[in-house]
């Protein structure tokens, strides 16, 4: 399987357990995750040769933090580290009505503090076909645009191909500065996924007739947001992700792939949501899986919304399925009854 290489930032996430509320807890439950972290231990999952880049403290956090990657398999080897810390976010999961809630305690971490030269693009892309990386790394600040640009520029050098799912944060950084600076790292990218409030806030690319508050989803208008991206960055596939949200705990998903003037949707699926976060890392993953496959472009997307499905319904942000049971997914078996 290929070697494929995620850049970002891992941190700890705490959440109180079940459906509590953050002033309710009395103890948190400790987990480690990161939007490229969690693409990377789905691409292990899947049996690919998953590296991931970031930098950590030198502490016993920091190798907390590793050891939880190489129990799923993802290779460590290039990790810088150093710095005073490691991010923590905190999780509420919401239920019905209530919405889920985040929580950031970021500020000053070792990747956000992280320097230039400390990182090896070369050295780290070699034997590598894929890079991916997230909008939230350089959203990060400091040298991390440079970094990013670092790191797209040695990987199309070298024949990797660069996705990037936008994951605008408004926390990290305003439109404006997303704007700019992912519009100098996109024309390196061949696969780029986002969603309707992405295309949006970074690059004021809207979805006629679409209106994510009431569940109003149009297809022409999200076929016009690919075709756009495609065209002003020059990315081979654009893939984004359909949410129609009934409540905090169900929601209806299903995601379009565009490429070359074409635009394949999945089906979609109504979904009563166990964990939410992280469902777009494991749309990613499953995508760039598809593609590493070389998986038509239905299969492609098809296997793609059926893993982040599936991740719906998993504690925590890793997806922790494997292609069998997405791809049995993929062909139509949901009911979800037990095997025997």
């Amino acid at each position: 399987m290929a070697k494929a290489v995620c850049f970002g930032e891992i941190m700890l996430r705490l959440n109180p357990e079940g459906y509590q509320r953050f002033v309710q807890a009395a103890k948190f439950e400790a987990s480690y995750a990161g939007g490229e972290a969690n693409v990377a231990v789905s691409l292990a999952n899947y049996g690919h040769n998953a590296f991931y880049v970031t930098k950590l403290p030198d502490n016993e956090i920091g190798q907390s933090a590793v050891n939880d990657m190489r129990k799923f398999g993802v290779d460590t080897g290039k990790i810088v580290r150093g710095g005073p810390r490691m991010g923590i976010y905190f999780v509420e999961k919401g239920a019905s009505q209530r919405p889920s809630k985040v929580i950031y305690d970021r500020a000053g971490s070792s990747i956000a503090l992280a320097k230039r030269e400390e990182f090896d693009w070369e050295s780290i892309f070699q034997g590598a076909s894929w890079f991916h990386f997230t909008g939230i790394t350089p959203a990060l600040g400091g040298e991390n645009p440079e970094i990013c640009l670092d790191a797209c520029r040695a990987a199309k050098k070298m024949g990797l191909t660069i996705s990037c799912d936008l994951n605008y944060r408004k926390k990290l950084w305003t439109r404006e500065e997303a704007g700019r600076v992912m519009s100098e790292l996109m024309p390196y990218v061949d696969a780029c996924i986002a969603n309707e409030e992405d295309a949006a806030d970074v690059f004021g690319i809207h979805a006629e007739g679409t209106d994510v508050g009431s569940g109003r989803l149009s297809r022409e208008g999200y076929i016009s947001v690919a075709k756009e991206l495609s065209e002003r960055f020059g990315c081979s596939n654009v893939a984004i992700t359909l949410r129609s949200s009934i409540s905090a705990t169900d929601n209806k998903w299903a995601g379009m792939l565009y490429r070359d003037g074409n635009a394949c949707f999945s089906p979609e699926y109504l979904v009563h949501i166990v964990d939410r976060v992280g469902g777009g890392d494991s749309f990613g993953g499953g995508l760039i899986h598809s593609l590493l496959s070389d998986y038509d472009q239905q299969k492609a997307i098809d296997f793609a919304v059926a893993a982040s499905c599936l991740k719906h319904t998993i504690e925590h942000d890793f997806n922790l399925v494997t292609e069998a049971e997405v791809a049995s997914l993929a062909g139509g078996n949901a009911s979800g009854r037990v095997q025997r």
